[in-house]
């Protein structure tokens, strides 16, 4: 059954091509996502995309306590589509116009295949938009701050196995050196943590060699031993026979759609492997972003949000213990009631 309160699908008037809202929830308030600009098979996998990650948006800011609802905008590029200058910039003002459309009730920023920059071409047409660069007046790329974000879950689950937030030491096995995990990177560095890291571009190879990292092909990472997996590539890594291959006690990281089923998280709990839900992983970007721009904050509170993620995931695995629950489960389960608790169906927390 669709659960989203509204889904638009339109061609865009300059560039030809399918731009996907997908609106999940302004239970909490108006809703706030990413812009992604990726090549699909077919423009209805852009938009079963789309519905995934606006519906994991509303978890990851009900979860984290913020004021906002879940929404995603994608388009669809077809295989082979090349976006010169002038078709990009079509396609950015063929997303913004329906953005304005919606008079506030969707904000955007940046995701895989966007930027600040691209958000400063979207605020030509719309006030309704982040992550623009700072010198406009934005928070900038929000890459640190996912970093950081995940820094904080990662203190929470060493605490949960090892007694103490510090990651001196710990063995940590990140995938991905892009954006946000070349910032998660050289901060687990600093921490003390022992790195192997990986990345499909062997280009990257410099990174961990300037960290002191040693380094392994994606294919072999899964089943190093380390205490600690940390995905910071895209999606959907954790399946059946990965799961299968796991010589971690937990897996945390800021990549989006780690699971290729849902399935897949009570493979993990068996296994006893704590998997923290990466929308809650992932949340520091989005956090940071919307605190400030959306809600006004000043950059301290900002900061004090996204470290209040060590207290979420805190949060998350007393929740699960209680409940004898996974802890995708779990927060499922806390961002549903808090959402009920701004329609007013329970009363709120206290």
């Amino acid at each position: 059954m669709l659960d989203h309160e509204q889904i638009l699908i339109r061609r865009g008037p300059r560039s030809g091509l399918p731009v996907i809202i997908a609106l999940h929830s302004t239970a909490l308030g108006p809703a706030a996502g990413g812009l992604r600009l990726w090549h699909y098979p077919d423009w209805r996998d852009g938009l079963t995309d789309a519905l995934r990650l606006s519906a994991a948006m509303t978890l990851k800011f009900a979860v984290t306590g913020l004021a906002s609802g879940g929404g995603k905008t994608v388009v669809a590029l077809p295989p082979g589509t090349w976006l010169d200058p002038a078709r990009r910039r079509d396609v950015l003002h063929d997303v913004a116009d329906q953005i304005d459309s919606l008079g506030g009730t969707y904000t955007v920023g940046p995701d895989v295949g966007t930027s600040p920059a691209d958000m400063a071409v979207i605020g030509e047409v719309t006030p309704h938009v982040f992550c623009k660069p700072k010198h406009l007046g934005g928070s900038g790329d929000s890459s640190p701050h996912t970093a950081h974000g995940t820094l904080a879950a990662l203190r929470a689950v060493s605490r949960r196995l090892y007694g103490e937030s510090d990651l001196k030491g710990l063995r940590l096995g990140l995938i991905g050196l892009g954006h946000v995990g070349e910032h998660l990177a050289r901060l687990l560095a600093a921490e003390g943590a022992h790195l192997t890291v990986t990345d499909i571009d062997p280009a990257k190879m410099k990174i961990a060699d300037e960290l002191g990292a040693a380094w392994s092909s994606p294919e072999e990472i899964v089943s190093t031993d380390v205490d600690i997996l940390v995905p910071a590539a895209l999606g959907g890594l954790l399946t059946t026979q990965v799961v299968g291959q796991l010589h971690c006690r937990a897996v945390v990281g800021p990549a989006n759609n780690q699971l290729d089923t849902p399935e897949t998280a009570e493979l993990l709990h068996q296994r006893g492997i704590l998997w923290i839900p990466d929308h809650v992983a992932s949340a520091g970007g989005a956090v940071h972003a919307i605190t400030t721009e959306v809600h006004h904050a000043t950059p301290d509170e900002a900061l004090a949000r996204v470290q209040a993620i060590e207290g979420t995931v805190t949060e998350l695995l007393r929740t699960a213990d209680d409940l004898h629950v996974t802890l995708a489960q779990a927060g499922h389960e806390m961002a549903q009631r808090r959402i009920r608790a701004a329609a007013g169906l329970v009363p709120a927390e206290g």
